[in-house]
């Protein structure tokens, strides 16, 4: 079979629920991606963020094959040896005191808006049912009815109401505008540091660090959502570090596996987390033996090969040479670490096809939002890898 067949294929008898770019891809490894026709091509995308440890790492991969020829799954009824570890090991390397395992990025975000609401009802006092979260525009959070009734993107939620109340969305960055929507019934303040599916937003110097001072002064959690901008990608082990900021509740996935698993986690203090009583909240793969021991691999994998130290040297290296770039085709460049985004204007008629571009040179990135071209590596990608692939980007950004 070669590539149009298997595209036509997907398109017969899959859901349309995606635009993929046009390569069919069979094999990985490392910061490498080679489809069935023998191409290789440099990853930029990394899954979202979710292959920061590069394809097929083989500490992982042998994490991998080791648990899974013992034990695959005991659900939580019973309890595994991997498991503790993991939570153990989560607390040693982030400093949170507990854990809540799930499987993607969408449970895990549901997770802590179901925590935020019963600490609202037990500790903080709001009347029931009646607890608030405050979110950003601008917004990715996942994509469960309850998550998109707080998006701001027609797209993921125009014909999906009737929607999930209890949420008030303020502008992504303006700290004014989220101080005056604070209110007796709001329960916590949701944010991603950094709102990478939105087009790599960076909200202004300070505004982490305001935003959890006001929290705690008026007794508020404030939730971070680290799926995509945690575990290493802006340079740091979490994209608040930049700021000293350290959220009551951290949400984490994607890298949290390495790309093996999907692998998702809440992190918080006992006393939040102890609100959880048994029967109230679970997963059945969640915390599964292959996922814990694939976690553990993958975040051994992040200290010990010092990915975020790697994302913080080169990522100041290609966001640099990405914004030397002189033509009229860029808006602008921005980025922390190891994900930036290129917003292209208007007049360049759009991202994807710079995409497009780019695969036929060798590299595959992906559009978002329409004018932004993201660019987010493995963290273990080397200055080398970089060099061969930036006369190819310029190229295609200098393109008409």
């Amino acid at each position: 079979m070669n590539t149009h067949d298997y595209i036509e294929l997907e398109e017969r008898y899959g859901a349309h629920n995606y635009q993929p770019l046009d390569v069919v891809i069979t094999r990985g490894e490392g910061v490498w991606v080679y489809d069935i026709e023998g191409n290789r091509y440099l990853d930029c995308l990394s899954a979202y963020s979710a292959l920061s440890q590069g394809h097929v790492h083989p500490k992982i991969l042998e994490a991998m094959v080791n648990q899974a020829s013992r034990i695959t799954l005991t659900s939580r009824a019973f309890r595994n040896d991997q498991l503790p570890l993991l939570e153990k090991e989560l607390s040693e390397i982030t400093g949170y005191e507990m854990s809540l395992l799930m499987n993607s990025g969408a449970e895990a975000v549901e997770t802590a808006m179901k925590l935020a609401r019963k600490w609202a009802y037990q500790v903080k006092g709001i009347p029931r049912h009646q607890a608030e979260i405050i979110v950003a525009s601008g917004n990715f959070h996942g994509r469960t009815i309850s998550i998109i009734s707080y998006s701001s993107e027609p797209a993921y939620k125009d014909d999906f109401g009737p929607f999930t109340p209890g949420f008030v969305e303020v502008p992504f960055g303006d700290f004014q505008a989220l101080e005056q929507a604070i209110g007796p019934n709001t329960a916590a303040v949701m944010l991603e540091p950094i709102q990478g599916e939105g087009g790599v937003i960076i909200p202004p110097d300070g505004y982490l660090k305001k935003v959890s001072a006001l929290c705690n002064q008026e007794n508020v959690l404030f939730m971070a959502d680290e799926i995509q901008t945690g575990l290493g990608r802006t340079g740091r082990l979490f994209a608040c570090d930049h700021e000293n900021v350290r959220p009551d509740v951290m949400i984490i996935g994607k890298a949290l596996s390495g790309g093996f698993y999907p692998v998702s986690a809440v992190l918080a203090s006992k006393i939040i987390m102890d609100l959880f009583k048994p029967g109230e909240h679970g997963s059945t793969f969640g915390g599964n033996p292959v996922a814990s021991a694939v976690a553990r691999a993958a975040l051994k994998v992040i200290v010990e090969e010092h990915l975020a130290e790697n994302a913080a040297d080169l990522g100041e290296y290609l966001l640099d040479q990405l914004a030397e770039i002189p033509n009229h085709n860029i808006k602008e460049v921005r980025g922390k670490g190891l994900l930036i985004g290129v917003e292209l204007n208007p007049e360049a008629r759009g991202a994807r096809r710079f995409c497009e571009a780019l695969q036929k040179q060798g590299i595959l990135a992906k559009e978002t939002h329409q004018h932004v071209i993201r660019f987010a590596p493995p963290l273990i990608i080397n200055r080398e890898t970089i060099d061969w692939a930036l006369p190819k980007i310029r190229e295609v950004l200098t393109m008409h």
